[in-house]
């Protein structure tokens, strides 16, 4: 398996034009912000290595300033914005038409799809960077957590389902401030065989 220092930008997994999100939003979403942090992630990942065989960072490390802790928080920051983008590609690009299993579960918990976008839309109108559906194994139960940046408020042990970016940059140059009507797209790009299809996998794994 390949260390983080040797991770590589994962391409679009679609192709073609969304409803609103322009080709340019995503081009520069993707090639540009999401590649940069695949790029700080491995940077980091050497610099750990490094770290690691260097006493005097080892014996200077302390919670008030020190390279390791500086490190480590460039750590989560930079692999938490390459993997929670990946989880929002990889529900682009579809055509909003909701089926399959995740879509009875979301069902029989919010009861009904409507009720569960509207909570999940207006999570998304009170954050300031992500909101994710996600398995939480340790309830055993679909949950939706919020998130301001990207190492703060995800929940350990939770697998990311659908995953919403609100931060500026995934809409502003289509929508200007208009999150609500980026956020209304969104479900029209949805592509729900492949949240799907992370859901079958991750539904079973719980330590309820």
């Amino acid at each position: 398996m390949p260390s983080a220092k040797d991770y590589e930008s994962k391409p679009l997994p679609f192709a073609g034009t969304l409803t609103g999100i322009s080709q340019k939003t995503i081009a520069i979403h993707h090639d540009k912000l999401y590649a940069g942090y695949v790029n700080k992630m491995k940077e980091v990942a050497a610099a750990l290595e490094a770290a690691s065989k260097d006493e005097t960072i080892l014996d200077g490390s302390n919670q008030s300033y020190s390279t390791l802790r500086a490190l480590r928080d460039g750590e989560t920051f930079a692999t938490n914005g390459v993997y929670l983008h990946e989880h929002y590609f990889n529900v682009l690009g579809g055509d909003g038409k909701s089926s399959g299993s995740l879509v009875a579960a979301i069902e029989k918990k919010w009861g009904s799809l409507e009720t569960f976008v509207k909570f999940f839309s207006a999570t998304g109108m009170a954050m300031r960077g992500w909101v994710v559906l996600c398995w939480d194994t340790h309830l055993g139960r679909l949950k939706i957590y919020g998130a301001d940046v990207h190492n703060q408020g995800g929940v350990w042990g939770c697998i990311p389902l659908i995953v919403l970016d609100v931060y500026e940059h995934a809409y502003f140059i289509d929508y200007g401030a208009d999150r609500k009507a980026y956020i209304a797209d969104f479900w029209k790009n949805l592509n729900w065989e492949a949240a799907d299809k992370v859901f079958r996998k991750a539904s079973d794994v719980s330590f309820a």
